[in-house]
C-alpha cells in the first residue's frame, strides 16, 4: 500500500509525515510525530482518551485517519501548558488529586479546555454533561469536576479555595 503524503498543522507549528491510507490520527501522532500524550484507551471512540482539537472541535483521534489531515489544525495536549508553565486545568487537577493512573487526565484536560474555551462559567451539571464522553476507571469524577470549575473561577479571576 501506497503512503500518503500529509501537511498539517500540529500545535501550531507546520508538520508533514508519510502516513498508510488506514492509519489513525492518533498512530500519527503517537508513532509518526513522536507525540505520546494523547493515550489509546479503547480504540473505539468510547473512552475519550485519545480527544485532541481538530479544526477547534473536540474529536477522538482513534477515529479519525491521519490522511484525512491535509490542511487542517490539531491541538493536542502537549500544546496545553505555556513551556514549564502549567495550564489552570493542569494546576487544579494536581491540587485536586484528580488523576490516578494517568490514562485518561491527557483526553480529560483536552476536553475540559474545550469546555472553558466555550463556556468560562459552567454549571457542574454542564461539566459532567460536557466530560461524559472522557471515562475515568481511578479517580471516580468528583474530584475532575471540582478541578474543573475550581480552575474555570481561577480562570475568570475569581479566588479560589486554595488561595
Amino acid at each position: 500500500m501506497a503512503k500518503v503524503h500529509v501537511a498539517t498543522t500540529i500545535n501550531g507549528d507546520a508538520v508533514e509525515f508519510l502516513c498508510e491510507a488506514d492509519e489513525t490520527l492518533l498512530d500519527v501522532l503517537r508513532d509518526e510525530l513522536h507525540l505520546t500524550g494523547s493515550k489509546e484507551g479503547c480504540g473505539s471512540g468510547d473512552c475519550g482518551a485519545c480527544s485532541v482539537m481538530l479544526d477547534g472541535r473536540l474529536v477522538c483521534a482513534c477515529l479519525v485517519l491521519g490522511a484525512e489531515l491535509g490542511g487542517r489544525a490539531v491541538e493536542t495536549i502537549e500544546n496545553m501548558a505555556d513551556g514549564e508553565v502549567l495550564h489552570p486545568l493542569q494546576r487544579k487537577f494536581l491540587e485536586h488529586a484528580a488523576l490516578q493512573c494517568g490514562v485518561c487526565t491527557p483526553g480529560i484536560l483536552v476536553a475540559a479546555k474545550a469546555l472553558l474555551d466555550k463556556n468560562p462559567e459552567p454549571s457542574e451539571t454542564e461539566v459532567r454533561y460536557w466530560l461524559a464522553g472522557n471515562l475515568c476507571r481511578c479517580t471516580g469524577y468528583d474530584k475532575i469536576v471540582r478541578a474543573v470549575l475550581d480552575a474555570a473561577g481561577e480562570m475568570r479571576g475569581e479566588l479560589t479555595h486554595a488561595e
